[in-house]
């Protein structure tokens, strides 16, 4: 299978994401099309677009965007809670049917402020077994007419969704993506979804994940086609190996100004105050007690002052260096990449001129 090369547009209030240089208007229509196109022109497949309460609604912006571009697939992130099953599932049909299959979708089940959109908060496999349930009815909403489903979080009765989900090339419906690691997640994954995403760990740790989840997709019967695999991770490339270090390098030092205390010192405005406690997110921050360079260049001194998520762990270098890195990760299964650097609109013409070409021969 041939992978596939996505970005992330920042659906920010805020302006200045981790280090992004557009303030006026970061987050206007205006904007976040012309990081759209920019997209397209430099041979990108689409982008994540981010989900939390206190953002603009994902949903919403991957609309617009879809409608004034022609290629770009928009990753539309979206909770459990926030949205009902039916009601996903009949808008996710809608902007599939609109834009000719162009649509993804990524469910996120990590905590978010639940009460602020009347959301009810449940322990960690009572969270999971919701998602469970919403993968399950989502996809038989797409696929199935005159559904009736009855679980302990959702129920839908003689239930059609229109239009109809059109199959394509590679896909049946739009792909389901999703992240988590912890051990409840992993079960929902081998079970349900059509790509897990991982974040940027060291090849091993990717591998042995991997093996992991293909082991329990056959313990827990999955009745889908295999499951695939992603990475999301901030790619920090420069014209030279030297050039990218001493940036790099430069960028954690002001980092660390801004945040002297570390990963639990100050959150960034409008973070989620409960992405640090996620078992993933404790993974990359574990990693700098096993140094700050793994494997050959994936840096995790970020970590230490406040990088989150995706900007947690870097993959740093020329753009032959981190190419090479890439297709390591390539070579164990990885065929879905997520991407991205700041200032957004220029690396994204950087590297979609510098290192798609080497990804893809």
């Amino acid at each position: 299978m041939s992978s596939e090369f996505l970005w992330y547009i920042p659906n920010q209030t805020h302006p200045g994401h981790r280090g992004d240089d557009t303030t006026d208007g970061h987050n206007s229509l205006q904007t976040l099309t012309s990081h759209a196109q920019a997209l397209e022109k430099h041979g990108f497949t689409g982008a994540l677009i981010g989900t939390g309460w206190g953002r603009p609604d994902t949903f919403t912006v991957a609309t617009a965007l879809a409608a004034r571009t022609t290629t770009f697939e928009p990753l539309v992130a979206i909770r459990p809670g926030y949205w009902q099953p039916a009601n996903l599932a009949a808008s996710a049909a809608t902007l599939d049917h609109l834009t000719g299959g162009r649509l993804r979708i990524n469910i996120v089940s990590g905590k978010d402020d639940l009460a602020a959109y009347g959301d009810a908060e449940g322990d960690q496999a009572d969270r999971y077994a919701r998602t469970r349930e919403f993968l399950q009815l989502v996809r038989r909403l797409w696929t199935e007419e005159n559904v009736t489903y009855r679980g302990e979080h959702f129920r839908v009765e003689n239930s059609t969704v229109s239009p109809r989900i059109v199959p394509r090339p590679g896909r049946r419906h739009p792909k389901l993506y999703f992240g988590g690691a912890s051990a409840a997640a992993e079960h929902v994954a081998a079970a349900e979804a059509d790509v897990q995403l991982f974040w940027g760990e060291p090849l091993d740790d990717i591998r042995e994940r991997i093996d992991r989840l293909e082991a329990l997709g056959e313990q827990v019967g999955r009745e889908h086609p295999p499951l695939e695999f992603g990475l999301r991770i901030t790619t920090f490339i420069r014209d030279t190996t030297e050039q990218a270090w001493a940036d790099a390098e430069a960028a954690v030092a002001e980092m660390a100004a801004r945040n002297p205390d570390g990963p639990g010192g100050r959150a960034a405005e409008g973070a989620n105050p409960h992405r640090r406690t996620a078992v993933g997110q404790r993974r990359l921050l574990n990693l700098t007690e096993r140094g700050e360079v793994l494997d050959d260049n994936l840096y995790t001194a970020p970590g230490k002052f406040g990088g989150g998520g995706a900007a947690t762990t870097w993959l740093v270098g020329s753009a032959e260096d981190v190419a090479k890195s890439l297709l390591k990760y390539q070579d164990l299964g990885i065929t879905h990449f997520v991407l991205s650097d700041t200032p957004y609109l220029r690396e994204i013409e950087r590297q979609g001129n510098q290192l798609l070409p080497l990804l893809r021969g």
